[in-house]
């Protein structure tokens, strides 16, 4: 009798495997080629701006990636119906987070009047690991951050240890992997002004930049808008970082890729968030499983991914 029951559950077990395994082979196809508009514009903006585009280049065609992920030429402001709900006023640090909510996804966004504040964490050992936002922010005595620039991953373990382009923390340079090339950096003045543009190691030494990371795309310049349709990169977890006129610095963080929560946001969703709240500069940080923001402690977002926080090198992060 034990035998059988034994022979049961194998072939149970088997089934179940088989149905499984089956399954993540018909995943794909019903993504990329099914009739649901909606889940393959969520799909094909994860799988085209991560590390594995050619995942989707299998199934799609350029032409057809390219539409989906620059649906229109449109260029401007839009006027979004933005829902937004203040959830947190610190007087004494001149810290406001607000929850916002679009047509199709959900954030934060955390006010800091004081721009002079808002410096770069960056990972203790660079080039051996990276650490979690939750950590550079602890590691600084700040009260809040949300991740920065990006990070090049030459031995494969994806650990955040190499933060990409050049990497300023207090007026030095701590890293550079581009030389004498001038790179898209986002970053601080000694005026705690926001700089954003093209710029080489000497520049940034001439310009007296005190902390800085490389990303882009801009996203508002001079308080002009940068993107042009979608924006080009999907629908994706972004983060944001922006000024207005009166000097208080912007954190914005969209979730994304849950589709019972938040979807996420285009480029052009998230300069919309920030024109919405008047930022003369703004500028795309890293995203995806990177997004994050941090509070007092803790983790204010729903992270994406599944594993919790992710290792990265650098964040911004505001001081006491």
């Amino acid at each position: 009798m034990r035998k059988k029951n034994r022979i049961k559950i194998k072939r149970i077990l088997g089934f179940l495997m088989y149905n499984i395994i089956f399954a993540g082979i018909l995943v794909p196809f019903i993504l990329f080629w099914g009739p649901f508009e909606s889940l393959k514009t969520v799909a094909v903006g994860a799988v085209a701006t991560s590390r594995h585009p050619q995942v989707v280049e299998a199934f799609l065609s350029q032409e057809e990636i390219s539409r989906i992920m620059n649906s229109n030429n449109a260029s401007g402001f839009d006027g979004l119906d933005l829902g937004r709900k203040e959830v947190i006023t610190d007087k004494t640090s001149g810290i406001t987070i607000e929850d916002i909510q679009g047509r199709s996804f959900k954030g934060k966004v955390v006010l800091i009047k004081d721009p002079k504040r808002v410096k770069l964490a960056v990972t203790k050992e660079i080039g051996v690991t990276g650490e979690r936002v939750s950590d550079l922010v602890k590691g600084m005595g700040a009260i809040a951050g949300i991740n920065a620039g990006g990070f090049y991953d030459p031995n494969g373990k994806g650990n955040g240890a190499f933060p990409d382009g050049l990497t300023v923390k207090d007026g030095e340079i701590v890293h550079n992997n581009v030389g004498d090339k001038a790179v898209n950096i986002v970053g601080f003045n000694d005026q705690g002004k926001l700089i954003l543009g093209k710029m080489n190691a000497k520049q940034l030494v001439e310009k007296n930049i005190r902390e800085a990371v490389t990303f882009e795309p801009n996203l508002i310049v001079d308080g002009k808008p940068m993107i042009t349709g979608d924006g080009g990169w999907g629908i994706a977890p972004r983060t944001g970082i922006g000024q207005k006129a009166d000097g208080t610095v912007i954190f914005v963080v969209i979730d994304g890729r849950q589709p019972t929560w938040s979807i996420g946001a285009t480029l052009r969703d998230l300069m919309n968030v920030f024109a919405d709240y008047d930022a003369v500069n703004a500028i795309n940080l890293d995203g995806g499983s990177s997004s994050e923001l941090v509070y007092d402690g803790k983790v204010m977002n729903k992270l994406w991914n599944i594993f919790g926080e992710r290792y990265i090198p650098t964040a911004f992060v505001v001081t006491p």
